[in-house]
């Protein structure tokens, strides 16, 4: 039986991808009997000139304009192989779909016009390509008739991609000089091209190494669900998805990340077949267990070897949101049917693919492709993407919209094998309907003086008084006790609320309203605690008073023995304080009593509580 192999092919818009490819499907006869004499007649019918990429562009707007809009799949095989060829849209406006295509592909063809030259996105595609983790690159020199086939025209591409390939740390397999408008080099060697000795596009294709076979390699089943069964005495608990990689068998012992769960398969399930006592990759299939455990979808099912486990991730990201990717700025992750909250928690390098060089910015815009560390809310299990793809691989939604993607390079802070994360039964809803009360946390920041403990203690009572399940953390009280190993410094202040926004989180998981007031000075660490707690449930209120008015109300003294460099790092004196710029509620103390800002804040969360 002959490999599959599914191919990419890249390249800037009109520099002949498509033309490429129709001209190898007609050459090697694999066209549908007929095509390629109708195409030619509607061509006739038209009054236009054929072109060998009509064979492949579909779209009625791809006709119309000339440029591939989505990737279209073609079929052909060699002695050696069947091959999956994807044309992939070279536009700009599409390069979505472009690393779309090029993500289910083993190796490349990337195409360069001969008479235009390397152009901005034939570097964008090389280093997409890379980043997707495609190794197996050859470089077509298209066009060659419109240069004359000069040696010097291909000598001058090769050796300017060549050192950007170099500076991106790839290496392309073979550059081929090319016509696919002619076919030379295409399927058979032209004897326009005698000083070129190397393969065909054709023979090329063949020496590329295949992949070995998903069956063989780690099993790992994403879990899309657990299914019941109660009719006719049917007890089965099916734990199902489909098999990315590898084999399951019945009595296999199969580990659960990121939980650390294990059991033994006690029967292998799939639709409409019996007696089935294993499966393998490419088949959507179930099976149960010996010993029940409690396992939910967006675990990993794994067999002997195990996925990487963290919350902390190096990965390669292409970003193709309208806004632009930000640190500090929740989104969402989705890796396999796992999904988690996550930020940027560092942009280490953004590749400028005109200049051939590195940038460091603060945010990842639109078409930018990125290295950066990724932080995530929860412990996900993944693979290095070069390891198994399939499982290292992972899309980001801003809002509504998938705007990115990325490819996991490394795993950070790996969760100890000895560890298992306990997964309970019980959910974060059903502890609310049952506490009649919505879980939140309502995060008093302000400067020393300003009211926030004041506030919250009488806020405290009047939720108590109505019959609410309420706690307050204060932040002196906190530090008194939990955090007295911490001084004021920054690194010190931010561990602070760290601890804190960990534990408001617990509380909020607990469905009791969580009130904490801290100081809290550095916007970064109040953008964490929102992110730890969750979006929707927390509620951020600006206790604001000048730094004049909270050193009159400072019956400790404290401001004194800062301004008299008694006490180091003081916020407001020797310290920064950044004022929210999104808190849901603001509150000047100087004209609003503590009363009143009780009932601002009850009347903000009289649909939440």
């Amino acid at each position: 039986m002959k490999e599959n192999m599914s191919v990419t092919v890249v390249g800037h818009v009109d520099h002949g991808k498509s033309t490429i490819i129709g001209r190898l499907l007609a050459d090697t006869g694999s066209l549908p009997e007929g095509k390629l004499e109708r195409v030619k007649q509607n061509c006739r019918k038209n009054a236009k000139p054929f072109e060998y990429a009509f064979l492949l562009d579909a779209l009625k707007d791809e006709q119309q304009q000339g440029i591939t809009i989505d990737s279209a799949r073609c079929f052909f095989k060699t002695r050696k192989r069947k091959y999956i060829i994807i044309d992939s849209p070279g536009h700009i406006e599409f390069v979505k779909n472009m690393v779309t295509g090029a993500s289910r592909a083993q190796a490349a063809l990337l195409v360069i016009d001969a008479y235009e030259g390397i152009k901005e996105n034939s570097r964008r595609h090389g280093y997409l390509l890379s980043m997707l983790g495609i190794k197996q690159i050859c470089i077509l020199v298209n066009k060659m008739d419109l240069v004359s086939y000069r040696k010097k025209a291909y000598e001058d591409i090769v050796r300017e991609y060549k050192e950007f390939l170099s500076s991106i740390d790839l290496t392309s397999n073979c550059y081929i000089p090319v016509s696919g408008a002619a076919g030379d080099n295409i399927v058979s060697s032209s004897c326009r091209t005698k000083w070129y000795k190397g393969p065909t596009v054709l023979e090329a294709l063949d020496l590329f190494d295949g992949e070995a076979p998903l069956k063989d390699k780690a099993f790992r089943m994403p879990v899309q669900g657990v299914y019941k069964f109660t009719k006719d005495g049917d007890s089965r608990r099916i734990i199902a998805g489909t098999i990315l990689t590898g084999k399951i068998s019945a009595g296999d012992e199969v580990f659960f990340y990121p939980s650390g769960k294990k059991s033994k398969v006690k029967s292998i399930e799939e639709f409409g077949r019996k007696n089935v006592t294993s499966a393998s990759a490419g088949h959507a299939a179930g099976f149960t267990l010996t010993e029940q455990i409690y396992v939910k979808r967006g675990e990993i099912a794994a067999v002997k070897d195990k996925p990487r486990v963290s919350t902390r991730i190096k990965a390669g990201i292409f970003w193709l949101g309208k806004k632009p990717m930000e640190t500090n700025k929740r989104y969402l992750l989705k890796l396999g049917t796992a999904k988690s909250g996550m930020f940027i928690e560092r942009i280490d390098k953004i590749m400028d693919t005109s200049q051939l060089t590195y940038k460091k910015k603060k945010r990842i815009d639109r078409h930018d492709a990125a290295e950066c560390i990724i932080k995530t809310e929860k412990a996900l299990a993944f693979d290095i993407s070069r390891d198994i793809s399939d499982t290292g691989r992972f899309v980001i939604v801003d809002g509504y919209d998938i705007c990115g993607g990325g490819i996991i390079k490394e795993a950070l802070e790996e969760v100890p094998e000895n560890i298992v994360w306990n997964e309970g039964k019980i959910s974060y809803e059903e502890r609310c309907r049952q506490l009649r009360q919505k879980g939140i946390v309502v995060w008093f920041t302000g400067l020393s003086g300003a009211g926030k403990s004041t506030i919250a203690a009488e806020l405290e009572a009047e939720l108590f008084g109505r019959g609410k399940i309420v706690y307050r953390l204060d932040g002196d009280n906190v530090r008194y006790f939990l955090n007295s190993d911490l001084s004021f410094s920054k690194s010190h202040r931010n561990e602070n609320i760290r601890r804190l926004a960990e534990i408001a989180a617990l509380f909020k998981d607990a469905g009791i309203i969580t009130l904490v007031s801290a100081i809290s000075p550095y916007r970064e660490m109040r953008d964490f605690a929102r992110r730890k707690v969750g979006k929707k449930e927390f509620v951020e209120v600006y206790v604001k008073a000048s730094l004049k008015t909270c050193e009159k109300r400072d019956t400790k003294g404290l401001y004194k023995k800062a301004r008299n460099g008694e006490i180091k790092d003081f916020t407001g004196i020797s310290a920064p304080y950044e004022e929210p710029d999104k808190a849901e509620i603001v509150i000047n103390t100087e004209k609003i009593e503590a009363g009143e800002a009780v009932d601002m804040i009850l009347e903000y969360l009289r649909y939440d509580i």
